[in-house]
């Protein structure tokens, strides 16, 4: 087994550092291999996703990803820019299903924005589609309007559209993943008002025919916001396309307490999966000490479970996890009062303890 490790920009180096040391402390064999990516790509290669980083992930069976960005970076052209990064990886990996649990651990409850009871329990599997709609749509770029409200006027497009077959494959993963679960899915959409989310719908209810034994309920994304956090624990398995998916599962983040603990996995067909805290590069805090590296610890657990075959493995590493918080150990973001505050290689240290007495 081959992991291409990438720690990208910001606090990924961090984070990335105890994910790594967990992994070591598991006794498994496998290779890492460390390349850069994002600014930190561009700096020493002109490019944020040189071919040699993307050489090695595509020749590896799963990629550990830190975080990618910087605001000094803000001003180069698109291109340029450290978030192509993993916008490149997906489309070269045809990573096209992204898999964001957003689980409330009973330790964390008081960490959550909303009442207790809302969110004690919640265990809630986003499933986002992440290689089309308008991140990917063609044309997009910058004109002068010929038509329209102001014409001669500056303007900027971009193009939502979605194939069928693109559709069908996420459909087949979400119902596929329910059946593992409670037995039901949201497709969440935007029917009433975009012709890409009508045939979204109506492909996404063919699909449900070959999963009778499956509930399927469909949502508009605006009242899926608000179902988010008037009544989460309702919703099991959310699938949806790109942009809604991105929105919504940074919000499932923070019914969690922070979005520090929520891990993701981007997989192709071939379970082949790009492994990667929900959360981003965090440039504020880079340096500190203080990120919380349970999301990217937590992501490979999902990555040893997805890609490399090693359930048993990943359920060590979650119950590590769990024996932590229980201890009443915490970096800042999730502090509370009657907690103990860490920092990042403290909870690193203390998840590969919680390891060593398993």
């Amino acid at each position: 087994m081959k992991i291409a490790v990438l720690p990208g920009d910001g606090i990924g180096t961090e984070i990335v550092d105890q994910a790594v040391r967990v992994l070591k402390a598991m006794d498994l064999k496998f290779e890492m291999e460390f390349a850069p990516v994002g600014g930190t790509a561009y700096e020493s290669h002109g490019h944020p996703l040189p071919e040699s980083t993307l050489k090695l992930a595509q020749n590896c069976d799963a990629i550990l990803f830190g975080a990618v960005g910087d605001w000094k970076y803000d001003q180069l052209e698109r291109q340029f820019r450290p978030e192509q990064a993993i916008l490149g990886l997906r489309k070269h990996l045809g990573l096209f299903a992204n898999f964001r649990p957003a689980i409330c651990y009973e330790e964390l409850v008081g960490a959550s924005s909303l009442k207790p009871e809302l969110i004690s329990g919640l265990d809630i599997l986003i499933i986002r589609e992440l290689t089309g709609d308008i991140y990917f749509g063609q044309p997009r770029g910058r004109r002068i309007a010929v038509d329209g409200h102001f014409p001669g006027a500056e303007e900027a497009f971009d193009t939502m559209r979605y194939s069928k077959p693109e559709i069908e494959r996420i459909a087949h993963v979400a119902f596929q993943a329910a059946r593992k679960r409670s037995k039901k899915v949201t497709s969440v959409d935007k029917a009433n008002v975009l012709e890409t989310f009508q045939f979204w719908k109506d492909v996404v209810t063919e699909v449900h025919a070959q999963y009778p034994d499956v509930e399927l309920d469909h949502m508009y994304v605006d009242n899926a916001a608000m179902q988010l956090v008037r009544a989460p624990k309702k919703l099991d398995v959310v699938v949806t396309g790109n942009m809604f998916g991105d929105i919504l599962s940074d919000e499932a983040a923070m019914l969690t307490g922070s979005i520090g603990m929520l891990p993701s996995a981007s997989l192709n067909d071939k379970q082949v999966g790009l492994y990667e805290p929900s959360h981003g590069s965090a440039p504020d805090i880079a340096g500190k000490g203080v990120a919380n590296p349970l999301a990217t610890i937590l992501s490979a657990a999902m990555m040893l479970r997805f890609s490399l075959n090693q359930a048993e493995a990943a359920l060590r590493i979650e119950s590590a996890v769990k024996k932590v918080l229980a201890s009443g150990l915490r970096t800042p973001d999730i502090w509370s009062v009657g907690t103990q505050k860490v920092g990042t290689k403290e909870m690193g240290d203390a998840v590969v303890a919680a390891l060593a007495v398993q």
